[in-house]
């Protein structure tokens, strides 16, 4: 660790030593507690921290990072801000990361494996203590990389494909076809589907593709679906039922890839008159709390978000070995099926 950082009060620099000073400990022992890295007490962390504390001292992670191998940096690649989604999955992250003085990087690639590629290959140049990212689903150059750098990486949310090396979550082809299941079982089969297009978000398509097989068990397919490009919205969600509608299929049901396009769908129902269920089953994604606080809940799938993020978090940083952590998924039956 560089033995120079900034201060928060004042501007003025403080040193490692100034801290070790203090504290009354060998600058080896205060680096070790900084760095949450090698052995010390539980008193002596204290006794640091306090010191830290007072003096205002706060690490220059860049030139630790410049001076030694690594750095406390894990870097967190996701595909996007707009979904509820993934702020609470950093919650999660957070609540492994923060206690033991790990720093978050964010990187969002808008659901662009290229641009994933070109956000992990920056971050790399920082040597990051870790990498948590979003899916399965990368280049080939950005799974060379990741395996070439050494750096342990957990992979999050689908466990339907390869791991490059942790993986924490769950099938999206199961959650697609419990879904399938639910709407079959309430006697529906005239069913529309709506959701982001297949090329844009593989765990969607693949939640999609898990549903379809199922209505092909009982020879079934989608009468109808609208596939969307751009931000998942309940504007865009209303629209596209909407649209969907207006070409005339007597569905009975629409599958809805995500609780935002759901909730969409169950405001064009509201505004249109069209009763729910009896007249149409409106099925969600996500169990977000914008469909579980609805004056018509919604029917959906709780997805374990913040635990996921947890997880995948304290296995990295434990050290643990290549895994696949599976993490339950819940159907909630609301009102709207």
């Amino acid at each position: 660790m560089s033995e120079t950082a900034r201060s928060s009060k004042g501007g003025k620099s403080v040193t490692l030593r100034e801290v070790s000073e203090a504290a009354g400990l060998g600058m080896s022992t205060v680096s070790r507690v900084i760095r949450n890295h090698g052995s010390f007490s539980a008193e002596t962390r204290m006794r640091v921290m306090e010191v830290v504390e007072r003096l205002g001292y706060v690490p220059n992670r860049l030139a630790g990072a410049l001076a030694s191998s690594g750095s406390n940096l894990v870097g967190i690649v996701i595909p996007s801000l707009h979904n509820i989604v993934f702020p609470d999955l950093l919650s999660g992250v957070a609540a492994a990361l923060d206690p033991v003085g790990y720093q978050s990087v964010i990187g969002v690639t808008d659901y662009d494996l290229a641009r994933e590629e070109a956000l992990i290959q920056s971050m790399l140049a920082w040597r990051p203590a870790a990498f948590l990212i979003v899916g399965l689903e990368h280049t080939d150059r950005t799974r060379s990389m990741l395996a070439a750098s050494g750096i342990r990486t957990a992979e999050l949310f689908d466990t339907d494909g390869e791991g490059i090396d942790i993986v924490v979550g769950f099938s999206q082809r199961e959650a697609g076809a419990v879904s399938a299941r639910h709407l079959l079982a309430k006697g529906y089969r005239s069913i529309g589907y709506v959701g982001p297009d297949f090329g844009t978000d593989p765990r969607s398509a693949k939640r999609y593709n898990g549903f379809r097989a199922v209505l092909s068990e009982n020879g079934l397919d989608f009468v109808d679906q609208e596939l969307l490009a751009g931000t998942s919205s309940t504007e865009a969600g209303r629209a596209a039922l909407e649209r969907l509608l207006a070409r005339g299929w007597k569905l009975d049901a629409v599958y809805f890839s995500n609780d935002d396009f759901a909730m969409g769908g169950l405001f064009h129902c509201i505004a249109s008159g069209i009763e729910v269920p009896s007249q149409l089953a409106i099925m969600g994604y996500n169990g977000l709390d914008i469909g579980r606080f609805a004056p018509q809940p919604l029917t959906t799938v709780l997805t374990p978000r913040a635990e996921v993020g947890e997880i995948g978090a304290r296995l990295i940083l434990d050290g643990s070995p290549s895994t696949v952590v599976e993490t339950a998924f819940k159907l909630v039956e609301g009102a709207t099926t």
